[in-house]
């Protein structure tokens, strides 16, 4: 997928005149990328338009004018975009209480290693960046990887060239962890966005 480019990132006046079209559309699509794993956690499937919405809204919340701050968060987002033969996801732990949630992260330490797409039953382990791992707990956020096995590329890649059907292609997100384990199938309309990723 083709990372965020300088040309694509609007100043903030001209931000302003498409913002709330540009924002109704990525968050549309957002939603249709987000899915619930195990009671709380929620992931998103990141794109090249969902993190696109996240440099322009950064730039407008903190103002952010001069090109060398503008580049580095260009930089910052594109983290977000799959490269080729992966998958990117977000994770949220959501746990509203906040003295539950710091008790949890303390508990869950680890679970940044504990994430995996399967696809067809080829298992694909999450990479996170270990530059945010901390030994003594873990984060609230989870930003990972996953790259695809030759196998379950193959699976979505069917899909895309029309070979299979979305619903012939079972992709599941799990996280293995001793304070947190879920796994969840991925509706067939996110089977075909993933698929639609890898064009």
């Amino acid at each position: 997928m083709k990372p965020i480019e300088r040309g694509e990132v609007l100043g903030l006046a001209d931000y302003e005149t498409i913002r709330d079209q540009f924002r109704a559309r990525v968050i549309a699509e957002k939603k249709a990328r987000r899915i619930a794993l195990g009671p709380n956690a929620t992931c998103v499937f990141e794109n090249h338009d969902t993190a696109l919405m996240q440099v322009q809204e950064m730039l407008r919340t903190e103002r952010i004018t001069r090109e060398a701050a503008i580049l580095h968060e260009i930089e910052t987002y594109n983290q977000l975009v799959p490269g080729d033969h992966e998958v990117s996801a977000t994770v949220l732990i959501e746990i509203e209480e906040k003295a539950d949630r710091e008790k949890f992260l303390f508990e869950a330490k680890g679970l940044d290693r504990a994430f995996a797409l399967v696809v067809d039953g080829t298992r694909c382990p999450g990479k996170h960046d270990e530059a945010r791992e901390s030994p003594d707990r873990t984060t609230a956020v989870h930003y990972l990887k996953f790259p695809l096995e030759p196998a379950a590329e193959r699976a979505l890649r069917d899909v895309l060239t029309k070979a299979k059907k979305p619903a012939d292609v079972v992709v599941e997100l799990v996280v293995e962890h001793p304070r947190y384990s879920a796994k969840t199938t991925l509706p067939t309309s996110l089977v075909q966005n993933l698929a639609e990723d890898l064009a």
